[in-house]
């Protein structure tokens, strides 16, 4: 449970990630949790179950399965509720199907994916970066998918709020990837006043009921979306619809929906591709980094600059949508890229793919269940 204290009307508290994460869902409005209790993001779902009961219309339900828990939060949604589920690697691939369903059925919510090393049961303890192409490319088919990261524990708020809004405003499943340093670590973060943050929740419907189609595009490409029992006639299937929801092989009506999808994520590439550039302007070697790895890879930078190495850190808060242009920035700018993470290489892939210069991936790897050290990075940028 967080420590709170009261400082200048400000709200401090001592938490870990995980439940920083609760507290931006809570903020964000959301109302209702379903899931299966898995290391390392067990404590999400225990203050869930803690803190939902307690407000207006909350509701925590422990499911059978991981599968029934997201299940379950694509009910919600349809309700109208603002739901979220938490899981790891296991319970992450069970989950795939649904993730598919919700994206065909373009039905918002939010998953956390604590990730842990792997694959299987692996080491359930211990951090890993291994889900990252997984949470791109799990489900089947073409399906566009949002997923954001977080290096600290206040990020850890702001990102689940972030994923919130991201899931109202474009209709989609957002998955948040942590790793089990970030979700553990305990740090002292400011919650801040409701009142200052923009919560975005999704549009309804505004036309009579006979007129309304669940699935109609416009310039947006994301329809107004009531819950059911409104009096709107809303057919839900996870085959591919017409606008107005009924099942069809139309090639016509398929190509349409498919590149509706797709649409309605790539034209706001603005709003939703986050970086952060920490001593960026000026960098020769850039370090691209996400997660808790960010955190190493910053502590690595400072120590390069006091030994007169011109580096900087390319945080990534959103690993998909792929962040191209501001990687692409880096890639022109400096001659070396270094790439730390704690798989065998799964995002340097991407960077590796829009590299059209003539500089220099340098990766770091480390799949053994310990953290990558701001030492092993500074060694990789002084040996260039």
């Amino acid at each position: 449970m967080a420590a709170r204290s009261r400082k200048n009307k400000t709200t401090e508290i001592f938490a870990l990630g995980n439940e920083a994460v609760v507290e931006g869902a809570l903020i964000a409005g959301c109302t209702f949790y379903a899931g299966y209790p898995i290391t390392p993001s067990t404590e999400i779902a225990e203050e869930m179950a803690s803190r939902l009961p307690h407000l207006r219309g909350g509701a925590f339900i422990q499911m059978e399965d991981e599968i029934a828990g997201l299940g379950a939060v694509i009910g919600a949604s349809l309700a109208g509720r603002k739901a979220m589920t938490a899981t790891s690697g296991p319970g992450f691939s069970l989950m795939q199907e649904h993730i598919g369903y919700a994206s065909i059925t373009e039905v918002p919510l939010v998953l956390v994916n604590v990730m842990r090393a792997g694959p299987s049961t692996g080491m359930p303890t211990n951090p890993a970066q291994g889900d990252v192409q997984q949470a791109r490319w799990g489900t089947h088919g073409d399906h566009p998918i949002i997923v954001l990261s977080a290096s600290d524990v206040q990020e850890c708020l702001r990102m689940t709020v972030t994923a919130f809004n991201y899931a109202e405003k474009y209709r989609t499943p957002v998955i948040l990837l942590l790793d089990e340093i970030t979700a553990h670590t305990r740090e002292k973060i400011s919650l801040p006043d409701p009142e200052d943050i923009n919560i975005y929740t999704r549009l309804t419907p505004s036309m009579p009921p006979e007129w309304y189609m669940p699935y109609e595009d416009n310039m947006r490409g994301v329809a107004a979306m009531p819950p059911l029992g409104a009096g709107y006639r809303y057919h839900v299937t996870g085959l591919i619809h017409d606008d107005h929801g009924y099942p069809t092989s139309n090639p016509r009506e398929v190509e349409h929906i498919m590149h509706r999808l797709f649409r309605k994520i790539d034209q706001f590439f603005y709003d939703i591709q986050m970086v952060d550039e920490i001593q960026c302007q000026d960098a020769e070697i850039c370090i691209i980094a996400y997660g808790c790895v960010a955190r190493s890879a910053e502590l690595a930078v400072q120590q390069a600059r006091e030994r007169g190495v011109r580096a900087g850190l390319l945080k990534l808060k959103t690993l998909f949508p792929f962040p191209r242009p501001a990687v692409e920035k880096m890639l022109r700018q400096c001659s070396n890229v270094v790439v730390p993470e704690m798989n065998m290489g799964q995002m340097s892939r991407e960077i590796k793919r829009v590299n059209a210069t003539q500089s220099k991936i340098i990766t770091l790897n480390r799949v053994d269940g310990q953290i990558i050290t701001p030492g092993q990075i500074l060694s990789k940028i002084l040996k260039g």
